[in-house]
């Protein structure tokens, strides 16, 4: 895939779309109504990113209300914890209807048949629940032990990727902020004061990860945002720390061909990770931040790609820096409304500028595409 202007896939909500979600929650409207209105903001938003001639085309994730919506909400089984800790599944996962299909059909009536390579869709992370909730994830009388639980879900998420094919969805971006927890020495810490080992954990989520994506078309790209959190409101991240200690296992145990690295402040480290990636994988650059209103320098941002290059270059399998840099793109680092407000300080302005730097910096590196 030849994309080098890239952005993580939600999108600054207008304000007519928030407005219109907040009447619907409060049964003032229609779920016809907001559909309406979803459908003129998503046809603005594809409209906007085609005339910035952005390299990767979204929805912007204007029908959700969190990044992982659309998913796990769909599934029979699932029930909403008012008071917890509750077990959250009563019942076995089941895909009872596409997940994501229509969604992805409006789309690409939008955005045109000339742009049906551009699309991108994305979906939550397959081991969301189970990190988070841990041994309340489900009930004991639905499944026996993990093993059971995902092996459900890898069905689920092979049968939604199957679906998404054969509509013409040629790109699917699988949102993990779970990954980075394994970066972060007090997460790592809490973990093992309650039993847990981090390590066999992180395997047996990289086994889920490949087997959801294991029977995908050849022609069809799954790539992988390694996220580390962006709702919080101070704009800090969830996870802190370096990728070094996931390096080798997230570049040669998964088995993904595109990463999203966040690499927009200090928490995330140096490049010397890179130098783990081997010659058939890419990774896309999260240097521009959706947290701060500032915009950056392209001087910068160039530099950076280039010391990226470098640790590329300089690995474990060396190669020509021409060979390296031709292994990277650049995005923002997260995206720029990961629950529907987003940041107040990230206004629909601020996000134009960010998407045309990312835009224009890429073809500077490597020119027109």
């Amino acid at each position: 895939m030849n994309l080098r202007a890239e952005h993580i896939g939600s999108l600054k909500r207008p304000s007519a779309l928030l407005q219109k979600r907040a009447d619907y929650e409060a049964s003032r409207c229609t779920a016809e109504a907001l559909r309406a209105v979803e459908d003129e903001a998503i046809a603005d938003v594809v409209r906007l990113q085609l005339e910035l001639r952005l390299d990767t085309i979204t929805d912007g994730e204007f029908r959700r209300t969190m990044f992982y919506d659309g998913l796990y909400d769909r599934l029979g089984g699932l029930k909403v914890i008012l008071h917890p800790p509750e077990h959250l599944l009563q019942g076995k996962l089941e895909r009872t209807k596409p997940l994501y299909g229509e969604a992805f059909d409006f789309l690409k009536k939008v955005a045109g048949p000339e742009n049906v390579q551009k699309l991108k869709l994305t979906v939550g992370a397959p081991e969301w629940y189970h990190f988070r909730h841990g041994r309340y994830a489900y009930e004991p009388t639905a499944y026996t032990n993990d093993d059971d639980y995902f092996e459900d879900l890898i069905r689920i998420y092979r049968d939604e990727f199957r679906d998404l094919y054969s509509r013409g969805c040629r790109h699917i971006q699988i949102d993990d902020p779970i990954l980075t927890s394994f970066c972060d020495e007090k997460v790592r810490h809490v973990m093992v004061t309650e039993g847990v080992d981090p390590e066999a954990l992180l395997d047996t989520y990289i086994r889920v990860l490949n087997a959801c994506v294991r029977e995908k078309p050849a022609d069809m790209c799954i790539s992988l945002h390694v996220c580390r959190g962006n709702v919080r409101p101070d704009r800090q991240p969830f996870t802190r720390g370096p990728y070094d200690r996931i390096a080798r296992k997230l570049f040669t145990a998964l088995d993904f061909e595109r990463y999203y690295l966040e690499y927009d402040n200090e928490y995330a480290g140096t490049f010397e990770p890179l130098q783990l990636l081997p010659k058939d994988k890419h990774v896309v650059l999260g240097l521009v931040s959706t947290k701060s209103p500032q915009l950056e320098d392209p001087e910068v941002l160039r530099g950076r790609i280039m010391q990226a290059a470098e640790a590329i270059s300089s690995g474990e399998s060396p190669r020509p820096i021409e060979e390296a840099l031709n292994q990277l793109s650049i995005s923002p680092q997260c995206g720029f409304a990961s629950h529907a407000p987003g940041f107040a300080v990230i206004t629909h302005e601020v996000m134009v500028k960010k998407l045309t730097l990312v835009r224009d910096v890429a073809r500077t590196v490597w020119g027109p595409t």
